[in-house]
């Protein structure tokens, strides 16, 4: 009796079925069989299947089907019955397995005594140039596990439907009757539905085992490649009703829940991004196959799917065509704003006309995405083509903009041009004026008329592909389109002049892109241009053309190589660290070159203010918008950030450089920190206490290069400087620099008897009578169905609540993002885009914050404090723990709940009072050192003798 039985089905298979019958006998276990099954194939796949028997009699056995049945469920039933191992595999004929698979799942199986082993499939696309491949949902089989239930991890059951990537035990298939469906595509589902939910047992390998071969180009296209034939959706259909009706027998609905996930997530993605390319009986047979199983998929399940995937699912279930086919366009483009968006009661909708339904508002809410709070440069609209007509050398287009939410006024002065752009980079790309721009509804209309022939001249080898794109100006500022086709129809083709003359090609001919994007491709049609591009195919795909090729590759290769992260490192060391250090060049960054703010920037500043002579370089991760004029901007890990840091005298961040980068003696780092600590840093994290020796050694080197480190109080020094195992030769104890100005505010508080707001409130449009509350938290790890950080407490709700008393600003982390709904304008703002938090904790009259180290800054101003802590127990006792007990020490009211937060707002001018001596305190214990003249003792100490 054999170990292990592999059955290899085939249909019309021939040239490659030794191939995979090959994988089998290559196996590194040789008590291995292989039965193949032939589907009554019309070729010489079962010829070819008996020779290979005849070849190979002790190990090979060969079967044929009387009629063709359809699919692969059939022939891997009937193998099933002609096996002999106590274990069985599937493969197919156009795949192979991997030289260890059948050994290790044995051992798997037999050292567990599960009744199926699984282990890694790898898609290998055979069409790319390099065999492109992809793990299928590597995430599952990180680690060898074992599952006394497929319930015990719902993802396996509803991602990992192969049933190829798997060894079961023949004895548990028998007695369970498992077969696949007769006739049906997707059988796999089914099948392995049926296998995972009967297992007693499940073990998981990290170890690959099955190639799954993917041919696009074929002639004969797999039953994945052919989604566009309503069968093939019919029957994928069917067979989710089967397993649907499997899980509510056993009462499963947690994993009837997930693979409702699922379904919208992958299954009817899959199909709905063909649609646009369908015609309209297509659409509406797709329809009403779709209605009705979308009516029983759980509501739980749109709500844990991106929005876009809920929004088009919802919109096919209720026939919404008119919104359903732009919409498909943002879930094939995923930035595209395809819709022209619709307010309703404060909040912001995909599209209007659902209003009196309940769950199609909750699906088509998208106001956390944001849309609203974008300018339009930020904005990737839809643009419609509406017109394609041709008439010898010219083209007329039209098209119609979406303008969501009126983001171009009707007032705006519109410009536009089309760019014809050579899909290839760096090639060349011409330019056409839009002649025609006008608002029409809740669209921009445009229209032009482009001579292509006269003013589009390609190359005609390596540019036959042009893109189509429309740049419109809104009063000076410029959004970018591409050209969606939709149900335009692109008929004909225009004369064209490549410049290496006719004879390479000599029309352009429209099509859609696999995005649905107007583009154009060189054609021959005249016999002089066929016979050359006959030529130049044969000089591409010959010898000359396989050495261009292979030396641009190299070229390629090399040029990623160079700009490498390990290369950038080599060149760090190796090259840079070899020039001359530059007398009087400083190198500034703040939270790893993500702003212009914080104490570098302080000390940058009060240089400035002394005159002194110097070379300022500030790093930038991004945008260097918002950074100072009159210095040199560098982005961060490029080559030049990696010289200036090689040859800078100085280095001034609040975070890190780069780990890996060594210091040169002859340089002095003055790291500034970013804040006081309240939860564990450095080596008192529980996770850095848990690396390797060599791991510890190496981050405790990166900080090794700290010259000076800046504490503003003994707090610091006995967390800090304690974690990062600083000598105190090290420790400067002058306060943060960023802090001189709320010093100097409080000062001047107290000098006058009253508050003085500044030009910042008038920026923001705060009212004079209007108490301000700035909202500040500490980093959250995002989350919420868009992904974006959620406030923890309904912000329209406090808006309404105290919008005539207060304005609240709300300032995220630097690493997270927030969206405020549209009803709240002018009572809650959203400062978060701005570099620097100390303008703005000087203008508020108040802080509510949780963990975050603003509260040691803020304490300063001797202002009202209040803690929202409504995770306090997770935060402290689950995290990385802190150095000191929060609710003990606060310089203010913390509450958990929102009713209390409220509560406590209501109160907020009885607490200046109440909590003046804790303010004190703390103060005392966490500010010590905060005198107000950090920056000028800094420079006065490293950069004074810098005096012009």
């Amino acid at each position: 009796m054999p170990d292990v039985s592999v059955v290899v089905i085939v249909y019309n298979d021939a040239d490659r079925l030794p191939t995979a019958v090959q994988s089998v006998l290559d196996q590194t276990l040789r008590d291995v069989e292989v039965v193949i099954v032939d589907d009554c194939s019309t070729d010489r796949s079962f010829e070819v299947a008996q020779q290979l028997a005849a070849t190979h009699p002790e190990r090979v056995r060969a079967f044929q089907l009387p009629e063709n049945s359809g699919a692969g469920g059939e022939p891997r039933n009937a193998g099933i019955q002609h096996t002999r191992g106590r274990y069985v595999m599937f493969l197919d004929s156009d795949d192979v397995l991997e030289v260890n698979a059948c050994r290790n799942m044995l051992e798997a199986a037999e050292e567990t005594g599960s009744d199926i082993v699984s282990g890694l499939c790898v898609r290998l696309h055979k069409d790319t140039r390099n065999q492109k491949r992809d793990e299928w949902y590597s995430w599952l089989y990180a680690t060898t596990r074992t599952l006394e239930s497929v319930t015990e991890l719902p993802d396996l059951f509803v991602w990992d439907t192969l049933s190829t990537n798997k060894c079961y035990r023949r004895d548990f298939l028998i007695e369970h009757d498992l077969r696949f469906p007769k006739g049906m595509f997707y059988e796999d589902l089914m099948f392995i539905a049926d296998a995972y939910l009967a297992a007693k047992r499940i073990t998981l390998i990290p170890n690959q085992v099955y190639y799954w071969h993917v041919f696009e180009r074929a002639a004969v296209k797999s039953v994945t490649n052919r989604r566009h034939e309503m069968t093939n959706y019919a029957h994928r259909l069917e067979i989710h009703r089967r397993i649907d009706a499997l899980l509510a027998e056993r009462g499963l609905t947690e994993l009837k829940l997930a693979k409702d996930v699922k379904f919208l997530k992958h299954d009817l993605v899959l199909h709905l991004r063909d649609l646009p390319f369908r015609d309209e009986s297509y659409r509406r047979e797709f329809a009403e196959l779709s209605r009705e199983y979308l009516a029983g998929i759980a509501p739980e399940a749109y709500e844990r799917v991106p929005a876009i995937q809920a929004i088009c699912a919802y919109l096919l279930q209720r026939g919404d065509w008119g919104n359903l086919i732009p919409a498909v366009d943002t879930l094939i483009n995923r930035d595209k704003v395809s819709s022209p968006l619709a307010e309703h009661d404060g909040r912001i909708y995909w599209c209007g006309g659902h209003f009196d339904d309940a769950f199609g508002r909750s699906v088509l809410d998208v106001t956390d995405i944001g849309y609203h709070e974008k300018p339009v440069n930020q904005l990737f609209l839809r643009n419609q083509l509406t017109r394609y007509q041709d008439s010898g050398r010219t083209v007329s287009l039209a098209g119609r903009i979406t303008n969501p939410l009126g983001v171009v006024p009707p007032g705006a002065r519109l410009t536009g041009e089309l760019e014809f752009s050579a899909r290839r980079r760096s090639l060349q790309s011409f330019r056409f004026p839009v002649g025609e721009l006008r608002h029409e509804g809740d669209a921009i209309h445009w229209a032009a008329t482009v001579d292509l022939t006269a003013g589009l001249r390609p190359l005609g080898i390596v540019d036959s592909i042009w893109d189509v794109r429309l740049r419109l100006d809104v009063d000076g500022v410029r959004t970018t389109t591409r050209l969606t086709v939709a149900d335009t129809e692109l008929t004909g083709s225009l004369p064209v002049r490549p410049r290496l003359t006719r004879m390479v090609a000599d029309r352009l001919q429209p099509h859609a892109s696999a995005k649905g994007h107007l583009a154009f491709r060189l054609v021959s049609e005249g016999a002089s241009a066929e016979r050359m591009q006959e030529l130049i195919t044969r000089g591409v795909h010959g010898k000359p053309g396989t050495l261009a090729k292979t030396g641009y590759r190299k070229a390629k290769a090399l040029r990623k190589k160079v700009v490498s992260g390990d290369n950038k490192l080599r060149v760090y060391h190796e090259v840079f660290c070899r020039l001359p250090v530059k007398k009087r060049t400083v190198v500034f960054e703040s939270h790893l070159g993500k702003q212009y703010s914080d104490s570098p920037r302080a000390i940058y500043e009060e240089m400035r203010r002394q005159g002194l002579e110097f070379e300022a370089i500030w790093s930038y991760a991004g945008s260097p918008k918002d950074f100072p004029k009159g210095v040199t901007l560098v982005k961060r890990w490029s080559l030049p950030y990696l010289k200036a840091l090689a040859q800078a005298e100085f280095w001034v961040d609040n975070q890190s450089y780069p780990l890996k980068l060594t210091k040169r003696p002859e340089t002095t780092y003055l790291q500034t920190w970013h804040g006081s600590a309240l939860k564990k840093m450095g080596f008192d994290q529980p996770a850095l206490k848990a690396q390797t020796r060599q791991q510890q050694e190496e981050q405790q080197r990166s900080l090794d290069r700290f010259d000076r480190f800046l504490v503003r109080s003994e707090h610091d020094v006995h967390t800090l400087a304690r974690a990062f195992r600083l000598k105190e030769k090290t420790l400067l104890r002058v306060g943060y620099p960023r802090n001189d100005a709320l010093v100097r505010a409080r000062q001047r508080e107290e000098e006058l008897g009253r508050r003085e707001r500044g030009p910042l409130a008038a920026e923001l449009g705060i009212p004079e009578d209007k108490t301000v509350l700035l909202y500040a938290p500490t980093f959250r790890k995002a989350g919420g169905r868009h992904g974006r950080f959620e406030l923890p407490f309904d912000v329209e709700r406090f808006a309404e609540q105290f919008g005539d008393r207060y304005v609240l600003l709300v300032r995220s982390h630097y690493l997270n993002h927030v969206v405020l709904p549209p009803t709240v304008q002018g009572r809650v703002i959203d400062v978060s885009a701005r570099h620097d938090v100390t303008p703005l904790l000087a203008l508020a009259d108040g802080l509510i914050t949780d963990y975050s180290s603003v509260m040691f800054d803020y304490a300063l101003l001797d202002r009202p404090l209040v803690f929202f802590t409504y995770d306090y127990d997770e935060y402290v006792h689950e995290g990385r723990g802190t150095y000191f007990d929060l609710l003990a020490h606060a310089p203010g009211p913390v509450v958990r709940t929102e009713d209390d937060f409220h509560e406590t707002v209501k109160s907020f001018e009885t607490q200046s009072l109440e909590y003046a001596r804790k303010r004190a305190e703390f103060v005392a214990k966490f500010g010590e050192y905060d005198r107000g003249d950090a920056a000028r003792s800094i420079v006065d100490q490293f950069f004074a003798q810098w005096s012009r």
